[in-house]
């Protein structure tokens, strides 16, 4: 279920690139998801992973996700353990992929958001509470049929269970 998240944030700027996400020196690793996660995010924060929790959260400024079309970039975020990014804006394959995955994206405004913050995120309601700072965010709606195939785990599980 999708309908609450808890975790803490960890910040990052404008224009993190997929291969900011998914660097390209471990594309090797491609066919162990396992493995290339355990450098999600490194190139823009060498630390992410050792300081990130399940169901901590990756928060962005403007066109998160832009670059290359590498669909590896939300697969890893989700196998880290990330439960939702939320960004100003994605670029528009990225926020496909993602949604298509079953990795839960929300645009809203993260400038009142620090990373460590504490935060609370519903998606179907479309806020983001920050807990620790008391702020509360309204996020851009998601179309019920995107907000299906989240809640299902993704696109191929979403078309198994409707049986499409």
């Amino acid at each position: 279920m999708i309908d609450e998240l808890r975790g803490r944030a960890h910040k990052f700027g404008d224009n993190i690139s997929t291969d900011l996400i998914c660097p390209g020196k471990y594309f090797h690793l491609r066919s162990n998801i396992k493995k290339l996660a355990q450098h999600t995010l490194e190139d823009a924060d060498p630390d992410f992973i050792s300081k990130m929790n399940p169901g901590d959260f990756v928060v962005a400024g403007e066109n998160f996700g832009c670059g290359s079309s590498r669909e590896h970039a939300p697969v890893i975020i989700k196998e880290s353990g990330v439960s939702a990014v939320l960004a100003k804006s994605f670029a528009r394959i990225f926020f496909r992929n993602a949604v298509n995955i079953g990795l839960p994206v929300m645009e809203c405004d993260t400038e009142s958001i620090s990373g460590g913050d504490e935060l609370e995120v519903r998606p179907r309601e479309g806020t983001v509470s920050n807990l620790s700072s008391g702020a509360r965010i309204t996020a851009r709606a998601l179309p019920e049929t995107m907000y299906n195939i989240l809640e299902a785990g993704g696109l191929r599980d979403y078309v198994r269970k409707n049986k499409l």
